[in-house]
């Protein structure tokens, strides 16, 4: 799941704030609101090395949280104006501090809104950008259906979603396998779905899109390139702990098994012959 990766704003939640909240895997600490920043840079340069927004006006981001992507997008795209939504009034209100006397505050709007019944008006927007969301959501295909509603005719879509399923570390380490389980059966259990990356072309096939395609993006790093490879390790050593309260919560996982798990990815860090690997899906289509 690196990147559930995901933004990842990955915070397009479609219950109500506070206790009917549909769990969020990773929280909704300060910490873990500076992780999603942090973790939107860092995969910066492969997200979006093959989307193209040049031309475009009016961009919708769902699920745009924390505003970590929002503030990506803006910087990348000077012509852009970017209406981000979000389910989490936590996030946005962290969203709207970030963007707060930033360069590009003028072309961004934040709003409160249920990505499964969006209040815009058929035909809204130029384009649509979705990322590490579909991966927290009931229906992701609704979600979609209603992007679909909004976007003007021949708008394109970007989704870039996790495919969980790849991830990959050797050697083989057990304790860090069986979290990575529990991690996955996790955010099923709560109506997510880790692995919707892989799914994105049939969804937006039955949709009704054109020209639907997808990329597999792949993070291989091995001794090769021994500082991204420890890059990439530390950056998902955080992601992965980032979950350990709420796994521990729900009786997922123990202190025990946190710990242990620990200790490996301390052991791989030090391993001059880690490999690494995990792969996930952007797909793109037109209205």
């Amino acid at each position: 799941m690196l990147m559930q990766l995901c933004e990842m704003d990955m915070a397009t939640l479609q219950l109500t704030d506070g206790a009917s909240e549909l769990p969020y895997i990773h929280g909704f600490s300060a910490a873990e609101q500076a992780r999603l920043v942090r973790q939107a840079r860092f995969s910066e340069s492969v997200v979006y090395r093959d989307i193209d927004f040049s031309g475009v006006g009016q961009l919708l981001e769902v699920g745009c949280g924390v505003g970590a992507q929002t503030e990506i997008l803006l910087r990348r795209y000077p012509d852009l104006e970017v209406t981000g939504v979000d389910f989490s009034q936590r996030q946005l209100a962290v969203a709207r501090q970030r963007l707060q006397g930033s360069p590009w505050q003028d072309r961004a709007r934040l709003l409160h809104m249920d990505a499964e019944d969006l209040d815009f008006q058929p035909a809204s927007f130029d384009a649509a950008f979705l990322c590490w969301v579909l991966e927290h959501v009931l229906s992701p295909e609704r979600v979609l259906a209603e992007v679909r509603r909004v976007l003007k005719p021949g708008a394109r879509l970007y989704a870039t979603e996790a495919m969980n399923a790849s991830f990959f570390l050797s050697p083989y380490s057990s304790h860090l396998q069986q979290y990575w389980l529990a991690f996955n059966d996790h955010q099923l259990a709560v109506g997510g779905d880790p692995f919707v990356g892989a799914k994105l072309g049939n969804m937006l096939l039955r949709l009704g899109f054109r020209h639907v395609e997808t990329q597999v993006k792949t993070w291989h790093l091995d001794s090769r390139d021994p500082h991204r490879r420890q890059q990439v390790l530390d950056y998902w050593t955080e992601l992965l702990l980032s979950a350990a309260d709420q796994l521990i919560e729900a009786g997922r996982v123990d202190a025990a098994l946190v710990a242990a798990m620990t200790r490996e990815l301390r052991q791989l860090r030090s391993n001059p012959e880690l490999v690494f690997f995990y792969s996930f899906l952007q797909a793109t289509a037109v209205v």
